[in-house]
């Protein structure tokens, strides 16, 4: 239970209970989503995402958050959504936190000489990952972001 006096605790919780679902085909709408995802609790709210710009606009962008009212709910959705096939595609499942990382670990791993961050080994027991974890992969990316925009402003020797 989310401790009232500490709006962290409310604010981990509520990111322990909202799920990542990502490769969805085009053709699936928000209804179908939910419909989809309903048999494992109840759902909150959900975002489905569009495009809002460019050729592509007024287009679903591939992927949504869903929102549950426990962690529990929302980890049995993962667990029997992931992986499976809905328009011919299968899903990508997972705790929304856990999907920041490992973008932030693939991006990072990318650069030479970068510390990389591997979601498996910052992990708490929960298996949710810790705080220092997710300021450490920011930090990693600012610094290769820095790398990268200093790289590009001196010149080449030859």
């Amino acid at each position: 239970m989310a401790d009232l006096q500490d709006p962290r605790s409310f604010a981990d919780e509520r990111s322990e209970s909202r799920l990542y679902v990502g490769n969805l085909d085009i053709r699936i709408t928000e209804a179908a989503l939910i419909k989809m995802f309903s048999p494992y609790g109840k759902i909150i709210s959900e975002d489905f995402l569009w495009h809002t710009r460019g050729p592509k606009r007024g287009e679903p962008r591939g992927f949504a958050f869903i929102q549950y009212s426990t962690k529990e709910e929302a980890k049995l959705a993962k667990e029997k959504m992931h992986g499976r096939l809905a328009c011919g595609r299968p899903l990508m499942v997972r705790l929304a936190s856990e999907k920041y990382l490992e973008e932030a670990a693939a991006q990072n791993s990318s650069k030479a000489g970068c510390n990389t961050i591997k979601s498996g080994t910052t992990s708490t027991i929960s298996g949710q990952v810790s705080r220092s974890a997710k300021i450490a992969a920011i930090k990693n990316k600012l610094k290769a972001l820095d790398e990268e925009r200093d790289g590009a402003k001196k010149p080449k020797a030859s």
